[in-house]
Order: C-alpha cells, then sequence, then structure tokens
C-alpha cells in the first residue's frame, strides 16, 4: 500500500519502529480505521511481516523499540507496546516495558489487543485484574525453580495477565519476574 504524503512528511521516509529505509508500508494500527493519520504507522516489509505472524518473530529485529517508544505518535507507541509484550519473556523487553510512559487513552488501544477478551482475571476476592494493576500478594508463596519466597504483603506493581490462563499473572518481586496464581494476590 503507498503511503499518504503526510505519512511519509511524518516518519521521514523510515520505517517507524526500526527506522530502515525500504520499502515502506501503510499499517493501521487495530482497531482503528485509518481514517486519520494518527492511526496509522510507515512499516518496512521486515517489521510487518513479524506484526502480522508471530512465528517470525526476531527478537533480536525488536531491540529498535528502545527509540520508537519515545515516538510522540500514538500509533507508533502503541505497535511498540504490542510487539514488546510478545517479546514479554526477554529482559531487556521487561526494562523497556517499566520506562513506557504513555496517556491514558493511548495506552488503552495499546491494550484492547494484547489480551482475549473472554478471559477475565480475578483476584481473590472477585475483583477483575487489568494490565498494569498493582496487587498484594497474601500467602508466602515458594517460587518453583529458585530459592526466592514471595513474602506475604509484597507489592507486585505493573502486573501483566497471561492471555492463555485467567489464573495466572506475571510479576516481579524482588527483581524476579515470576507467574503468579490470583488465587493468591488481592488488588
Amino acid at each position: 500500500m503507498s503511503l499518504s504524503p503526510e505519512l511519509i512528511e511524518r516518519c521521514e521516509s523510515k520505517c517507524e519502529l526500526c527506522s530502515t529505509q525500504t520499502e515502506l508500508n501503510e499499517y493501521i494500527v487495530p482497531p482503528k480505521t485509518g481514517d486519520r493519520l494518527d492511526e496509522q504507522i510507515a512499516v518496512c516489509s521486515v517489521c510487518l511481516e513479524q506484526i502480522e505472524n508471530d512465528n517470525k518473530i526476531d527478537k533480536n529485529h525488536w531491540r529498535c523499540l528502545n527509540d520508537s517508544i519515545w515516538n510522540p505518535a500514538p500509533s507508533v507507541q502503541v505497535m511498540a507496546y504490542r510487539m514488546l509484550q510478545k517479546l514479554s519473556d526477554e529482559g531487556w523487553v521487561q526494562d523497556l516495558l517499566g520506562m513506557i510512559y504513555m496517556e491514558e487513552g493511548t495506552l488503552e488501544w495499546a491494550q484492547m489487543d494484547a489480551i482475549d477478551n473472554s478471559l477475565v482475571h480475578k483476584d481473590s476476592n472477585g475483583v477483575i485484574l487489568q494490565n498494569g494493576d498493582s496487587v498484594v500478594i497474601i500467602k508466602d508463596l515458594n517460587v518453583k525453580g529458585s530459592s526466592l519466597v514471595a513474602k506475604r504483603g509484597t507489592a507486585v506493581r505493573r502486573i501483566r495477565l497471561d492471555p492463555n490462563n485467567a489464573n495466572h499473572i506475571e510479576g516481579k518481586v524482588d527483581g524476579q519476574h515470576i507467574v503468579i496464581l490470583t488465587q493468591y494476590v488481592k488488588k
């Protein structure tokens, strides 16, 4: 798809995710319609292929997001956030996710596609959890594969919901990224 003159001007003829200057495509960031410039991004064919096919993702290619997360265009911020979420098992990604700042509406847009809306994550009291919430652990938990014990009363900030299991959330405890059962936390 050819780029509009406005998009070419904004992107300065470079991929807005990795800064490559070849084979640029217009990509409409879901679930938007692309009617407005701020709902579109200019991406190279390498980025586009990996956005559209999770099996083709090259983790090292996406280190470029270190710069993209600071792009002033909300659509670029949304795609950078979504790609980081797909790569969240990487340590460097956790650092970037901790640095991201987005306006509330932009963050909501970014999270629209991030989790399966049919799954509802609830804490021990039945309160619905969302990505980015803070929770408190209500029971001492031995972390499998580690000598770490997540103590009762420990706050876990900026949790991430497991998109495949409504009983799992992810977060950092004592600098270690762990999976926690929702029955052992409260909002």
